[in-house]
């Protein structure tokens, strides 16, 4: 058996858990300058893929649950074992999965390194439940991941879950020999496993979900956000570390919580927000692979709901469900490389760009704006006989406006405040066009 105390307590000992300083102290241009960034990328691919990938969404001939299909299905914990048996994704390849993040154009991913089924994807040292000694496959997924993302230049992000069905320590229901211990739980198997994936893998993110459970609190979130950000100060952590999320929308009811961002999911905020947030979703209606789940947005879909995030100065992390066998699905793929190719022509509109106040025009106009806020970036997917009409942005008198793939400048007039933008015969692209404008008004957020 892997899992000693000495172990344990040499994991806890050897970080600088006392250590004075409170990060969440942190003044606002340290902590500007850190999110840096994760600001400036805009888009990251998530990826939810685990033991929860063999029964595929169906269990004993019923469907329903993803990688929720332990709880959805009330399946024993000693019957769930037995998935771990039977996951042996030979097809799993890093480097082909990177290459296909970075070919959609994502400039980060985040992987689960521990979901609720609280089955660890890495060779962990705390516990024998873990894809090395639990698996026929016996290959540390986390290492290979970390590799390849630092070879192909993508920051690397981890998921993980604060509950965890398996342990009987942070699951009343298992009914242990002993009363359940949430707190000798969190010391000696959530706080040592934390510790081991900074040390191991050097992610620049920690992405946390599970927080709702009633054994979970603010002060507990406070006090997990200042251990991680001693062990590594540099991290990126989500608001989810804390209680403070409220709901779906996922942005923080009271100040002063523990985490750096909101964590809006499977839906996008209704407005700007000077907040940092990241609103997560979905491809097809789950999180986890369901074999059986055929319900694709649209590559037009996502490029849309891209384009909306960033000009609300947001992030939009987008999720794929592995196979058990280890390929992601034909479809995300083929609306990921749509993605990649619209954000190849249109990049310089979405990463590295800020919100307006006024960030959008009706339903078919948004807007974002350069960091040095010379460059207004009008971002469009409807056009009436060739033209654009604004009335929100206001060029400079004299300028030259361009569409993105377009050599040429555009002609254009500006009539009592409404401009009128001579759209090209054949646009380049599909599904949303970007125009680069010289704008009067600078009003980022």
């Amino acid at each position: 058996m892997k899992k000693s105390h000495l172990l344990i307590a040499g994991l806890l000992l050897s970080s600088p858990v006392f250590a004075q300083k409170n990060y969440l102290e942190e003044p606002k241009s340290a902590k500007t300058q850190r999110m840096q960034w994760w600001h400036d990328d805009t888009f990251g691919m998530f990826i939810h893929w685990g033991l929860y990938a063999v029964p595929a969404g169906t269990y004993n001939g019923k469907d329903g649950g993803a990688e929720w299909i332990m709880e959805t299905h009330k399946i024993p914990t000693p019957e769930y074992e037995k998935y771990a048996a039977q996951f042996n994704p030979v097809k799993f390849d890093a480097k082909k999965w990177l290459s296909i993040a970075k070919d959609a154009g994502a400039k980060y991913i985040v992987f689960t390194s521990k979901h609720h089924d609280g089955f660890s994807m890495w060779d962990s040292q705390v516990t024998n439940y873990d894809i090395m000694d639990a698996t026929p496959f016996k290959r540390d997924i986390i290492k290979e991941l970390a590799d390849a993302c630092k070879a192909a230049g993508i920051k690397f992000g981890l998921y993980h879950s604060i509950m965890d069905w398996h342990h009987p320590n942070a699951n009343p229901k298992l009914k242990p020999a002993e009363k359940p211990d949430f707190a000798k739980y969190r010391e000696t198997y959530l706080k040592p496993q934390l510790a081991e994936l900074i040390k191991k893998y050097n992610p620049d993110i920690l992405w946390f979900d599970g927080e709702w459970i009633s054994e979970w609190t603010e002060d507990q979130g406070k006090d997990l956000y200042n251990y991680l950000r001693a062990l590594k100060p540099s991290l990126v952590i989500n608001n989810r570390i804390s209680k403070a999320r409220g709901g779906m929308e996922g942005m923080n009811k009271y100040e002063n919580a523990a985490g750096d961002f909101g964590t809006p999911e499977q839906e996008i905020l209704k407005t700007n927000s000077q907040d940092y947030w990241e609103s997560c979703m979905t491809i097809n209606n789950n999180w986890g692979f369901v074999k059986n789940d055929q319900n694709w947005k649209s590559g037009e879909t996502l490029i849309n709901n891209l384009v909306d995030v960033a000009a609300k100065g947001g992030n939009y992390l987008l999720n794929v469900g592995p196979t058990a066998e280890g390929e992601i699905p034909a479809p995300s793929v083929e609306r990921l490389a749509e993605m990649g190719k619209w954000l190849k022509l249109n990049k310089q509109a979405i990463y590295g760009t800020n919100s307006l106040t006024n960030y959008k025009e009706g339903d078919h106009i948004r807007f974002t704006q350069s960091k040095d806020g010379k460059t207004t970036y009008a971002i469009f997917n409807q056009q009436d006989n060739n033209e654009l009409k604004l009335s929100t942005i206001q060029p400079k008198v004299g300028s030259k406006i361009y569409m993105l793939g377009v050599k040429e400048p555009l002609a254009w007039s500006n009539t009592n405040g409404t401009v009128v933008v001579k759209l090209p015969a054949t646009l380049p692209g599909q599904y949303a066009w970007v125009l680069k404008i010289q704008a009067e008004n600078r009003n980022s957020r």
